[in-house]
């Protein structure tokens, strides 16, 4: 993807190497770009952490707890939206299913499910979540993926972690029904609490985020392949969780208060301009 180089911002990886990313600025895509990329035989050692919540289900500290509190509610919600879309055969995709949760829960309601996930740990997990049933493969690759053709497709962040974006979001499309459904939830830099928190914003986890969306740049990277945002839905429960990791980069310690309120004043400034820290797009196939 090319882009003029300017620099929006340079940010820290908090998670495993303390190294230093720089945020272009594409204008094309009003989006933001990590840069160095890491190279596609480094980039999974980025991952290799124990804090890296979604390739666990670890309870072990406060955030931790938190987070499994969270997704068990968020879980339903998104049972809610995909059921909404009245797919006829049931057949969801969900891509970078990290330890099968999504996947189980929609299995445990009638949908024939397929997930992908490239961390190792993560995927054995989820198989052992789906062991019951051999007619639900979790794959490494989206690229494995031969011959199906699905209702709905869902990537709950994960669109910010792939490499050549534009190939990606192609290929999705290819294995969509012509009337199918895609659900990307995002980070959203220019929410309240990514312009209050800057370089400390954990949702730029560089450089595990290769990509920084904004409402624009969804909506012109999918009009390339044919394809139309719909709706876009808020994430109001992510403000909180990201800010509470962004003190703790900020400040080295938890601030709980102070997360909490910077949590609730997004949200509020956020439904006056709709830019809530993450967002869910419901894009359609044409």
């Amino acid at each position: 993807m090319n882009s003029k180089k300017k620099i929006y911002l340079t940010c820290k990886d908090y998670t495993v190497s303390n190294e230093k990313f720089e945020l272009i600025y594409n204008s094309k895509f009003e989006m933001l770009e990590t840069y160095p990329q890491p190279k596609l035989d480094k980039l999974a050692s980025y991952y290799e952490s124990s804090t890296y919540i979604s390739h666990t289900d670890s309870k072990k500290t406060f955030i931790d707890k938190i987070y499994q509190l969270v997704k068990k509610y968020t879980l339903k919600n998104k049972l809610k939206l995909v059921n909404s879309f009245k797919s006829p055969e049931k057949k969801i995709l969900d891509v970078g299913c990290g330890t099968g949760d999504f996947l189980f829960t929609c299995k445990n309601n009638g949908w024939s499910v397929v997930g992908v996930e490239p961390n190792i740990n993560a995927k054995s997990l989820a198989e052992i979540k789906l062991a019951s049933s051999n007619s639900n493969p979790i794959f490494s690759k989206l690229e494995e993926l031969e011959d199906i053709k699905l209702d709905v497709i869902t990537l709950w962040h994960v669109l910010e972690h792939v490499p050549n974006l534009e190939k990606y979001i192609s290929h999705l499309k290819s294995l969509l029904k012509p009337n199918g459904i895609l659900v990307v939830a995002v980070p959203n830099f220019k929410s309240y609490d990514a312009q209050y928190y800057k370089k400390f914003w954990a949702a730029y986890d560089v450089p595990r985020h290769l990509w920084h969306f904004s409402k624009k740049s969804i909506q012109l990277l999918f009009e390339n392949e044919n394809m139309k945002v719909d709706q876009i839905l808020p994430m109001k429960f992510d403000s909180f969780y990201v800010a509470l990791l962004s003190e703790k980069y900020k400040h080295q310690k938890s601030n709980f208060l102070k997360a909490f309120w910077i949590g609730l004043l997004s949200n509020i400034k956020a439904s006056e301009s709709k830019e809530y820290s993450s967002l869910i797009y419901i894009i359609k196939n044409s």
